[in-house]
């Protein structure tokens, strides 16, 4: 029997149009058809958003998706979707910060999140435009049962976030957070069942990193520069229902990511399934 995924792109701004390129790539070339017929979807409306299993928030302005949101009256819903029924979701760039628990470098009120990962994000912190880059990265969870040591993952970094800090799984607002200057928290959400009241108790993982800024300075100037406790900038976790990456995936030619992803989205749908 043909099991129909839906999986969804928020389309209010940004690289949303490249991702359903790639989402289409990864699901017919990767042999991710065989046994459902998947669906892809641009979400710009509590409806649309309603008739996906999955949803994708993409790179653009974090802050102009979220005002476009509120003003559609589909940004609580988009909490409902990651918050409350748990469902698969990935966040790039602009869509890492929308999914964080906190973001600093914000005024109060300045920017709504919703929430999802409990991190709190550093926004723009490789600087402006012009100081954009592009480097190869290399990501453990890409490996195959084939190929131990994955190929390096073209990383595409436009004003981007990173993951600052990891911060502890609670339950409710991130109140400590809230008390920050400069930072704002998404507001708390419950979940509706026991599954995915699990998911929300999971830690964060850490499944990507990039050197350091002192390291990428040491390389740069060919020279050695101190570099001790120095892990490096956070640039892809994922905890449950939810995955972010501070780089674009999909302004390149490389689905890999996608069809990791999608696997993700076919396991969850599949153990939600057998539940009922």
């Amino acid at each position: 029997m043909t099991e129909s995924i839906a999986v969804g792109v928020l389309a209010l701004q940004g690289a949303f149009y490249e991702h359903l390129k790639l989402l289409k790539q990864a699901a017919l070339g990767n042999r991710l058809d065989a046994g459902n017929a998947w669906e892809f979807l641009e979400v710009r409306n509590a409806e649309e958003l309603s008739k996906c299993d999955a949803l994708i928030i993409p790179g653009g302005e974090s802050t102009t998706m979220a005002l476009v949101a509120e003003r559609s009256g589909l940004l609580d819903p988009l909490r409902q979707f990651v918050k409350v029924q748990r469902n698969q979701t990935w966040g790039t760039c602009a869509g890492l910060i929308l999914l964080a628990e906190s973001a600093n470098r914000t005024k109060k009120d300045g920017q709504e999140l919703i929430g999802g990962l409990d991190v709190r994000v550093n926004r723009n912190h490789f600087g402006r435009q012009t100081e954009s880059f592009e480097t190869d990265i290399v990501l453990p969870f890409l490996s195959t049962d084939s190929q131990e040591s994955p190929a390096p993952f073209n990383g595409i970094f436009i004003r981007a976030p990173i993951v600052e800090k990891i911060l502890p799984v609670v339950a409710g607002e991130q109140t400590d957070e809230a008390n920050r200057s400069d930072t704002v928290v998404a507001p708390s959400k419950t979940p509706t069942n026991t599954a995915a009241a699990e998911s929300v108790n999971q830690p964060v993982e850490v499944v990507g990193t990039l050197p350091g800024r002192k390291a990428r300075l040491r390389d740069i100037l060919g020279q050695e520069v101190e570099t001790d406790q120095e892990a490096g900038d956070i640039i892809a976790v994922k905890q449950g229902n939810v995955f972010g990456t501070s780089f674009h995936p999909e302004l390149t030619n490389d689905a890999r990511i996608h069809v990791w992803w999608l696997r993700r989205v076919q396991e969850a749908l599949i153990a939600r399934r057998s539940n009922k």
